[in-house]
This record gives C-alpha cells, structure tokens and sequence, in this order.
C-alpha cells in the first residue's frame, strides 16, 4: 500500500477504529500494515520505502536438498543429536550435506529447534595452570550424589576422568563416603592404565575424602601426586564437575531414585560405556573420549578435513571463507593449588616409607 489515496483511507480507516475503541496495534494488523508504518505516514507523508522479500541467493539449498537434510535430521541415528555432532559423524563418512549454520536453520524453518540446557557455565580466571599435553598426566576425581530409595540416604560416586581426552578412567559405585574406597578406586585406575610412578596428577577439591590420610598414603605409595582446587573457589575442579553434569542430564537418568546400589552401579556402568566409546565431545572436536585417549583423533579429523575441502572444490558458490577448523584440540589446562600442610604430610608419609 504505497499510493497516496490507499494511505489516506487507511488512516481514515484506523482513525475511525480507535474513535469506536479499537486499539490503534490491532487496527494496523487488521489492515496488514505495522504500526511504525502508520505513525510515520502521519508524521510526515514519507513515502513506504519497503522492499519486499529479498531475492533468495545464488548458493541456497534446493527444496529437495532442504527435504533430503531434514529427513537425515530426523532419521534414528541422527535425531538425538546436535547439528555439531551430526557434520562430524558425516564426515566420517566422507558425507557432506551442508553447514552447521544451514542445518540449524532448516530446523529453526521446521521448528525442531529447543534450548536443552539449563545454564551457561561460568568462567573466572586461574592464576596458576598446569597443562596436559597427553593422555594419563593430569587426572580429576571427585564423588557426587546418586539418590537411594530412602529419603535422606543416598549412593556415592566415584569418579576419575583424565582431563585431556575426558576418558573415564575408573569408577565405583558405594554406600559411604569414605578415603578408603576413594584410595581403592587410585589403586585401580592406575592398574587399569598402566601408571608409572610419578607419571600423573591427581585433582580433587577440598573434600575430607580428598586429603584423607589413608587417600594421601596410596598417592604416596603408587607416586601419586596430589593436588587440590584453591580454597574457597568453587569451580577449581571443573572437568569433573561436567562431567557429572553430563551424567545427570542424560535422558535415562531416573526422575526418581536408584532403586538399589546394583541398579546404581549397573546404571554407572552402561553410562561410561556411552560416554567413553559413543559421546561426541564437544570439547575434543566432536571425536569420543576413548579415541582422543588412544590417539585416534588426528587421523579421524583428517579424514574430516580433507571430506570438506571435496565439498568445498564440488560447490566453491557456497563457500565465503574458510571449511571448519577439524584441528585436533588444543593441551588442556587446570588450575592447580598444593598447600603448605600437604607438603609437610607428604615429606612425613615418605619418612614413614
């Protein structure tokens, strides 16, 4: 509506709906126009400057392309996941379809897009890092809640995860809290992975379990060396907490409670077997924790890389800059803190010895 009589009418008619009650939003919408363009009419008489739909560009999607991706979207291996993980597992295929950015739109157009997480990490500035280059240098442990049967009771978790790959390395599943199981549990990740003295640090924060004496002997025996989240800092050990975050969020969690310490642990168990051989890790480039422990991820993310240049040489219309960074990811860092006290106990524990 841009000639000058059919703006006349229709300010004439608006004004005549407001006079009778109407409000002057719901007018505009009635007539199909925008209220700031009705405003602006009366304002000045500017001309509606309005453009229309811009022309779709050159490099756009078929519809049939569009259909074929969403049906992949939507397909059983696909429909669980994120757009992120879905181009990594393609380009294991040596498959390109399209862009992150394409997909997500596609399913924004479909409205299959929903916001699942709850909260947005928050990042605070470590002062003192130490960097794993490797698998089995630096290592987290932590325990958390499983909830029991019984109110008020609860399960114990224990975890240690390697902070350069994520791999789960042990676990246990107990009815205490307790540094004896927590020692057991050291004893058996470093049977498990082949530890040589001195060759890994342990994380933890300031829990007693965590500076347990019976805790700080086996580190000592199995050369071990601790170390702890600075005190008062809540989120010094942020790679175990994550990853409890990721266990509790997973869809087949119970609502409710574990019904009995076999369930917990057998629960645990199948979860680690998930998380360690299927999750594509947002972290490590959308590659498992167990092929990052292994070494796998460098030629994985090759094959990836050299998947998109084919696409890119195929369609260069529909690229404006770089393909993805398939990179492998970068050493990890991890805030470190040793008291004076531990040091002490550590020089009278080797005295001991």
């Amino acid at each position: 509506m841009t000639e000058p009589s059919d703006r006349a009418q229709a300010l004439e008619l608006i004004e005549e709906a407001t006079a009778a009650g109407c409000r002057r939003r719901v007018a505009c919408e009635a007539l199909g126009l925008s209220l700031r363009s009705v405003q602006r009419w009366k304002r000045d008489g500017t001309p509606d400057a309005r453009r229309g739909t811009r022309a779709a560009p050159a490099n756009r999607l078929s519809e049939l392309e569009r259909a074929q991706l969403l049906s992949v979207l939507n397909s059983p291996a696909y429909r669980d996941k994120s757009p992120h993980q879905v181009v990594a597992l393609l380009a294991d295929q040596g498959c390109y379809m399209a862009s992150e950015s394409s997909m997500y739109r596609i399913l924004r157009d479909a409205r299959q897009l929903a916001h699942r997480q709850r909260s947005a990490p928050a990042r605070r500035h470590q002062p003192l890092m130490r960097v794993a280059s490797g698998p089995n240098q630096t290592w987290s442990w932590d325990i958390t809640y499983l909830r029991a049967p019984v109110r008020g009771m609860f399960f114990y978790l224990y975890l240690i995860v390697d902070v350069f790959s994520r791999k789960i390395v042990a676990w246990t599943v107990h009815e205490q809290e307790s540094a004896q199981y927590a020692a057991a549990l050291a004893d058996e990740a470093c049977y498990l992975e082949g530890i040589e003295p001195g060759a890994v640090v342990l994380h933890a924060d300031n829990g007693a379990p965590m500076k347990g004496a019976t805790m700080l002997a086996t580190l000592q025996r199995l050369g071990i060396v601790p170390s702890f989240s600075r005190p008062r800092v809540s989120d010094d050990n942020p790679y175990s907490e994550a990853l409890f975050r990721t266990l509790k969020y997973r869809p087949e969690y119970p609502e409710q409670a574990f019904e009995s310490l076999a369930a917990a642990r057998l629960w645990v168990e199948r979860f680690v077997g998930w998380y360690n051989t299927e999750h594509l890790h947002s972290a490590l480039k959308f590659v498992t924790p167990q092929q990052r422990h292994q070494d796998e991820d460098v030629a994985l993310l090759a094959r990836r890389h050299q998947t998109y240049q084919a696409a890119r040489e195929r369609h260069p219309e529909r690229w404006s800059g770089v393909t993805r960074n398939w990179h492998p990811a970068q050493p990890v860092t991890l805030p470190i803190y040793r008291p004076k006290n531990l040091v002490i106990l550590e020089d009278k524990l080797e005295k001991v010895a």
